[in-house]
């Protein structure tokens, strides 16, 4: 498929030429040379018309930039390794497309589910592919996103079912407002997530499947884990501060507490770090607050949330990919 391919979009029962597609698909790779082109011809497969495939090839040492371009991709190469979320920032300043589809370039991911993703765009800001039961993943990793779910469930007050999935599609005008907060490592999923609940746009879960990986994996828990953690904690006190600055402030008091009926009834005395432990409390959740201020500031920014002719310019993706009765079965 050449570069200067024209795309035609469908609009009352007519076709118009364009220069842009109206769907991007954002593909980072690192050193995936062994299963990029069967993910690009798989995508092809689909015979979508008005999509672009848009490979953001990060430094690879292999032949991943040529075996993308010949199977018919854009290709964008960074000059040396920056990470899996600088690539995801490239693809989204890059893209042409008005509704930004992304997955991973491994093999993990079935194409066929991005239709089922990009149907719902034109009702939710965000959708993303929740990993099941019964896909192929290690249990380790099983284990940590179960409490990464669980944790970013409390931050963003919404069930949480699949907080680091790559595969998901959202479009292009949210990613844009967030693209300069995304981190360069593996993370970005986590934070996009948080940053769209949080600032009150819309989410939808689609239950796909996924397979083992092509190749070897680039995340590490033991190093990545704590990474995803922090960021957890840095994109709610960002967007909800007291859910993280509450419960300290209340471990810090009680504690205070307890120290001092411990030493009232041992010693007969109110001590110091009673009084230490009750006056940080107090300050933590003055901090608290100040930090709920700057973020509400923050979200006053967010103008167009409920833009309904914003809304209605998705539309579109209904016609190309009308949901079917079998995903209207299937539980969300």
């Amino acid at each position: 498929m050449p570069h200067n391919i024209r795309f035609f979009r469908f609009f009352n029962d007519g076709f118009i030429m364009s220069n842009s597609p109206l769907i991007s698909i954002i593909i980072p790779a690192y050193n995936e040379e062994g299963a990029i082109g069967k993910v690009i011809l798989a995508i092809h497969d689909l015979g979508l018309q008005d999509a672009e495939i848009l490979i953001i090839d990060d430094g690879s040492t292999d032949k991943t930039a040529r075996v993308a371009e010949a199977a018919g991709a854009r290709v964008i190469s960074h000059p040396y390794n920056i990470g899996n979320g600088a690539a995801v920032k490239t693809g989204i300043r890059s893209a042409r497309g008005k509704a930004l589809v992304f997955m991973d370039a491994d093999g993990q991911h079935d194409p066929k589910d991005l239709l089922r993703l990009i149907a719902e765009l034109s009702k939710y800001h965000m959708v993303v592919g929740a990993r099941q039961r019964g896909s192929e993943t290690s249990r380790l990793r099983d284990i940590a996103n179960w409490f990464y779910n669980r944790f970013a469930g409390y931050v963003a007050k919404f069930k949480i079912e699949d907080l680091t999935s790559g595969m998901r599609a959202m479009r292009r005008d949210d990613a844009l407002r967030f693209c300069d907060m995304l981190p360069n490592t593996f993370s970005y999923p986590t934070t996009s997530t948080l940053a769209f609940l949080r600032s009150g746009r819309s989410l939808k879960y689609i239950p796909i499947h996924t397979k083992y990986r092509i190749g070897t994996s680039k995340i590490n828990p033991f190093t990545d884990g704590p990474r995803f953690l922090l960021i957890i904690l840095k994109i709610a006190t960002l967007f909800a501060p007291l859910r993280v600055f509450i419960p300290v402030c209340l471990f810090t008091f009680m504690t205070g507490v307890g120290w001092y009926i411990f030493t009232y009834f041992a010693f007969g005395r109110f001590t110091n770090m009673s009084a230490l432990l009750c006056n940080t409390s107090v300050i933590i959740f003055m901090l608290g607050l100040i930090a709920e201020q700057v973020a509400s500031l923050r979200l006053e920014r967010n103008e167009g949330l409920t833009n309904q002719q914003a809304a209605e310019s998705y539309k579109a993706l209904e016609k190309f990919y009308p949901t079917t009765d079998d995903d209207k079965a299937r539980p969300n």
